[in-house]
């Protein structure tokens, strides 16, 4: 992994009232991840390219006062065959609901401890476990 190319992403966890996590999928993808996405030249900051990425995907407006940082992970891109993405991940709320836009498919809303949809291996093997550890508020 350490010699593979890098797609640096920001993500969010958005849950629900039920304790649910949003997935999203991709047009043209086989597996469910967070919702997010690469920096732009404009974005200053992992910030702007959230709410950015938010707004663009799922309609949405990131509440700037609810976020926390969760991690920073890495794991072999589901959508990009031989790289790897290196993800900054934050909990986050959104006003507005969401709603598939621009190139995601599909949402949908799962059980982080049983997932009942393919999910990529960076939620799959680090996000979602920690929304299920004990210690996640």
């Amino acid at each position: 992994m350490d010699d593979a190319p890098r797609i640096r992403i920001v993500a969010a966890v958005i849950r629900d009232a039920a304790g649910r996590v949003l997935l999203v999928r991709k047009r043209g993808a086989e597996v469910f991840q967070q919702p997010g996405g690469k920096r732009d030249p404009g974005d200053v900051d992992d910030l702007a390219t959230l709410a950015r990425e938010l707004n663009e995907e799922l309609g949405c407006r990131l509440r700037t006062d609810s976020v926390r940082f969760l991690c920073q992970a890495e794991a072999p891109a589901a959508n990009e065959r031989g790289h790897v993405v290196e993800g900054r991940i934050y909990v986050v709320d959104v006003d507005g609901e969401p709603q598939p836009r621009a190139e995601i498919e599909e949402l949908r809303w799962v059980d982080p401890a049983a997932p009942d949809v393919p999910v990529a291996r960076l939620s799959r093997e680090h996000i979602l476990p920690l929304l299920t550890a004990k210690t996640m508020v």
